[in-house]
């Protein structure tokens, strides 16, 4: 399945991009596609531990599953200004 991920803040400098297209596995998890995005590029592990993750718009947990078509946003820690 293709799923959109959503880069925002710092970490569009690290991925380069505000946005990418990805192809996961049908049983594939917020987890998992984390994974993959790391294994990508390795500097979002800095990160990992305070990002915050969505599903379609949803705050979501790690273990959460995908489908088809979704959009994951993918943000570091809420900044105030």
């Amino acid at each position: 399945m293709t799923v959109r991920v959503l880069f925002f803040s710092v970490l569009r400098d690290i991925t380069g991009c505000d946005q990418t297209d990805l192809s996961c596995a049908p049983d594939a998890t917020l987890g998992t596609l984390l994974q993959q995005l790391q294994d990508r590029w390795p500097a979002l592990r800095d990160w990992d531990p305070s990002l915050l993750l969505a599903i379609d718009c949803d705050y979501a947990q790690r273990d959460a599953p995908l489908h088809p078509g979704c959009e994951v946003a993918i943000m570091p820690p809420v900044q105030g200004g």
